[in-house]
């Protein structure tokens, strides 16, 4: 397996790997993962099935989503490696003031946190789709995805109501 860069791409996936990747293409790049896991919820309606497959690479500290109920495609990224960068900056060697102020120079300014009930304090950033988790002020793990529908198109994603 090659040696993986960490850069995280907003919107666009990971170094070579593209948010819409085939699980095929994700293989190809990083090999067999070392776990994978089904899950799968019901939602409110009765067709409605979330059906997401995760791919675990411990060794890497990375974990990849696979979404879509008809056709599975690489839809998110998580993260607890600390050679992850973003915008050229090893986040984890950043406290939470850094990465505001990171993301606010790089144009992502509406910003959303609270703590969750496991504990952890979620600081979102709906505009780039990415989530940083911390515990006790220190940064643990990176979420950033696209949204997939049931045929494994990527939607598009519109944080603003434009009546344009």
């Amino acid at each position: 397996m090659e040696q993986v860069n960490l850069e995280i791409l907003l919107l666009e996936g990971l170094n070579d790997l593209k948010f819409g990747d085939t699980p095929a293409a994700v293989e190809k790049t990083l090999g067999k993962p070392q776990e994978v896991r089904n899950l799968r919820e019901e939602g409110d309606e009765i067709d409605e099935v979330l059906d997401t497959i995760l791919w675990e690479y411990d060794n890497e500290g990375l974990t990849i989503f696979f979404e879509g109920k008809n056709n599975h495609v690489l839809s998110c990224f998580e993260t607890d490696n600390p050679e992850a960068t973003l915008f050229g900056k090893r986040i984890f060697e950043m406290d939470e003031t850094e990465i505001l102020e990171l993301m606010k120079e790089n144009g992502l300014t509406q910003v959303d946190s609270e703590v969750e009930e496991w504990g952890e304090k979620r600081v979102s950033f709906d505009e780039g789709l990415i989530d940083f988790y911390f515990q006790d002020n220190e940064l643990i793990t990176v979420n950033w995805g696209v949204f997939v529908n049931e045929d494994g198109e990527i939607e598009e994603f519109d944080d603003e109501d434009d009546d344009d």
